[in-house]
């Protein structure tokens, strides 16, 4: 049943269609006014680099899938290309996911530079133009997944990615990743000396993204900043207030701008201090809870210590092949999600399979379906008009 609340409005539409101009949406973007809100209430299901376990990764087809099977947050990389454009690509060097070893044009293009340290050959995004880039096309990261779209879509730029967004029949959230900038910075120049970060923040004010995290503004169009790069999350926190989220890798993995250790950036002191800049942390899921044999161990107590700083707390990644599931879990996914959102109480959860979490949370934790009704007769009533000219 249609909750009291709504029929006012319902009266209203009624009233705006029937004596004035259709109501159409705006060009580029759906009318929002009517759109389903995020929900708050439950872990975010966060789209890794799109629906990427069936399609692959941050292609439009992707993200189309993820919110079709209901993510709340699409989740991107931004680095950017030789002539200064913004690109939603993972990897520094283009091999592993695009067809750019059988493109004989640009056999001569394969460059060696240091990379975190670490002397990487292949064919480097930041040697091609966007024009170039777009040329190529996209493939399967792993080759035990579905390998029948390979070919078929091309890299996108952040401005695409946005779109997409902004475009879905209800909210959508962003969650765009500041990617490599040490390296981007190093390699890429603007006018007027900005740097990556600037780019960056630029393109989502652009859009109209802003706000503290759940402000109103911030509802309407959600966003997550996150990056690996403690120097980054803070120099962009004079220009937008929107909520960041600092990603910790392995153990092993020292930050690429800092030099800081794992333990160093997980310390008490340390979350004290980023808390100033963020709002929460992204953890590798195996340094939460250490394993061995294939077996989870004693969980450590970062997500606790997280909590106590009041930080959230979003993983990565999880992933539907056996091969990534633990023992613990009988090779069932819902047995992780279980696990890691009613046990270890994280906050979000980054997944290259956004169907099997957002099927799980439905079963378990259900938008209300009340609102669910509500706003699918608003979306009615909003099309009904629409068919109907009115003059003044």
């Amino acid at each position: 049943m249609v909750s009291p609340s709504v029929v006012p409005y319902i009266f209203l539409l009624l009233f705006v269609g029937c004596s004035a101009r259709p109501l159409y949406p705006l060009p580029g973007r759906r009318n929002d006014r009517n759109k389903q809100p995020l929900q708050t209430f439950r872990a975010y299901n966060i789209a890794h680099r799109g629906s990427n376990g069936e399609i692959p990764e941050e292609t439009v087809a992707a993200y189309m899938r993820a919110i079709e099977e209901g993510t709340d947050f699409i989740e991107t990389d931004i680095l950017a290309s030789k002539d200064g454009a913004l690109i939603c690509f993972h990897d520094v060097t283009l091999d592993d996911t695009t067809d750019i070893t059988n493109r004989k044009e640009f056999a001569n293009r394969k460059r060696t530079y240091e990379v975190q340290g670490v002397n990487t050959t292949g064919f480097f995004l930041v040697d091609f133009t966007l024009e170039e880039l777009k040329l190529l096309r996209v493939k399967q990261r792993y080759p035990f997944r579905d390998q029948q779209y390979n070919g078929e879509f091309s890299i996108i730029t952040f401005d695409e990615f946005i779109s997409i967004a902004l475009d879905a029949h209800r909210v959508v959230g962003i969650y765009p990743e500041i990617k490599n900038p040490v390296f981007i910075n190093q390699q890429v120049k603007w006018p007027g000396g900005k740097r990556f970060e600037d780019k960056f923040v630029e393109t989502l004010k652009k859009y109209g993204y802003r706000g503290s995290y759940m402000s109103k503004q911030w509802l309407k169009q959600p966003a997550f900043i996150q990056s690996f790069a403690p120097t980054s999350l803070i120099y962009i926190s004079n220009q937008t207030d929107l909520p960041k989220i600092f990603l910790i890798d392995d153990v092993n993995m020292p930050t690429q701008d800092t030099n800081q250790s794992y333990w160093e950036i997980t310390s008490d002191s340390y979350l004290d201090f980023i808390k100033e800049y963020v709002v929460g942390i992204g953890p590798w899921k195996d340094n939460i809870i250490p394993v061995s044999s294939n077996y989870l161990q004693t969980p450590s107590d970062l997500v606790a210590r997280a909590h106590a700083h009041n930080l959230q707390v979003h993983p990565y990644t999880f992933r539907n092949e056996n091969k990534f599931l633990h023992f613990n879990f009988s090779e069932d996914p819902y047995n992780e999600y279980d696990y890691w959102i009613n046990k270890i109480g994280v906050d979000g959860l980054f997944t290259d399979f956004t169907g099997s979490l957002h099927h799980y949370q439905e079963w378990t934790n259900p938008f209300a379906s009340g609102e669910k009704e509500a706003t699918r007769l608003l979306h009615k009533i909003e099309l009904m008009l629409s068919k109907f000219k009115y003059f003044n």
